[in-house]
């Protein structure tokens, strides 16, 4: 497991950990809680933060003196070997994510075939950004980081997130090549078998995309254009199609159907079965048995 710098120094001061977790890849995520502290920060990674709640008063040290220009929405990229300074004298609610050069070189490698000769992330404070706010929000704020089923969807948000990075805030700035056309049938077939023969596991896109001998960023994209939904959106419904056969046609415990479906536990079964379908697992199970 990596070990960052930054998500220890927090651990340290007065930040209070609210949520964290660490993807197959070596990526982490964490949710934090700050106020009424002074922080330096200089660590051998990357760190992009999006304010989730306040900030108002949170500064930040520049050459002229402390300034400020916090609040929700607004997103910090800390480069590593670049050293901040923060004073937090309020509350503030944010969520981090940390990744290396070598998570970057090797997503530039299987986007463009190629690796960078330098790779710069440029300092951003206190900036906006529309795409950052949408796949933190969208993807990572709105998932639960401790449940097996949600890794596909948190591994594809890092690495949209750690793309644009690199295409925005970086030296490299290249174009995201097209890709054009779906997988091919045999290829669709084998990943779709694959998803359903493993139905019970996190499954991730590296899984999903090496079975396909493809990137993740070309199989993410290519999966798209053949089925029409994201990888992660297509093995949720997978799961939920399974369930409800399980509901139907077996004598299975809500427990035991949770666990096969990939599911950590019957309540976050339950609550992504109301989502969909507006009534519990049990009620449905009432109603259609």
């Amino acid at each position: 497991m990596a070990d960052y710098q930054t998500f220890n120094m927090l651990q340290r001061h007065k930040a209070q950990l609210r949520d964290s977790v660490q993807l197959s890849s070596g990526i982490k995520l964490a949710a934090w809680f700050n106020s009424g502290d002074r922080v330096t920060n200089l660590s051998d990674h990357h760190t992009l933060s999006l304010y989730t709640a306040d900030g108002y008063e949170t500064w930040h040290k520049t050459q002229n003196g402390w300034r400020n220009g916090g609040g929700p929405d607004r997103f910090c990229l800390m480069p590593s070997g670049v050293e901040s300074v923060w004073d937090i004298r309020a509350d503030l609610s944010f969520v981090h994510l940390y990744c290396t050069d070598e998570h970057l070189r090797h997503l530039g490698e299987q986007i463009w075939d190629r690796s960078p000769s330098q790779l710069n992330l440029h300092e951003k404070i206190f900036a906006a950004d529309d795409r950052i706010t949408q796949l933190y929000r969208h993807f990572l704020l709105s998932t639960d980081w401790q449940q097996p089923a949600n890794q596909l969807m948190l591994s594809s948000a890092s690495t949209l997130l750690m793309t644009h990075l690199l295409q925005r805030y970086s030296d490299v700035q290249w174009q995201a090549p097209q890709v054009r056309g779906g997988l091919a049938p045999a290829v669709l077939r084998r990943v779709m078998a694959y998803i359903d023969a493993q139905l019970d596991q996190p499954l991730t896109l590296a899984q999903l995309a090496a079975e396909a001998a493809l990137s993740e960023y070309h199989f993410a994209r290519m999966f798209r254009s053949s089925v029409g939904e994201a990888p992660h959106q297509y093995v949720m419904r997978r799961r939920m199609d399974a369930a409800l056969q399980l509901l139907k046609f077996s004598r299975l415990t809500l427990t035991e159907i949770a666990l096969r479906c990939g599911f950590h536990s019957s309540s976050h079964f339950s609550n992504r079965f109301r989502q969909l379908h507006g009534v519990t697992p049990s009620a449905w199970r009432q109603d259609h048995v």
